[in-house]
């Protein structure tokens, strides 16, 4: 199975927010990336999917920025997987 992961939806200072293409069968969520950490969110309602590296402050930070674009995402999330 070829993954490929969508342009970026949204950047917000050091965070990229993206798509993987191999996800459409799950809840709209979005995946962040810094450096080399990432983690996923779910978008209804907003919450922390999993983790791998940042901090419980950081994620408190990327979790308003998921709340505060959540219908962008969401918008996005339907016109990237047709749903």
């Amino acid at each position: 199975m070829e993954v490929t992961v969508s342009p970026a939806v949204l950047r917000s200072g050091p965070y990229r927010f993206y798509f993987f293409s191999h996800e459409p069968n799950e809840p709209p969520h979005v995946h962040v990336d810094r450096d080399d950490w990432s983690a996923k969110f779910w978008l209804q309602p907003v919450a922390l999917a999993h983790n791998l590296g940042f901090s419980a402050r950081e994620l408190r930070r990327i979790e308003e920025i998921v709340t505060e674009n959540r219908e962008h995402l969401r918008e996005a999330w339907r016109g990237y997987f047709g749903t």
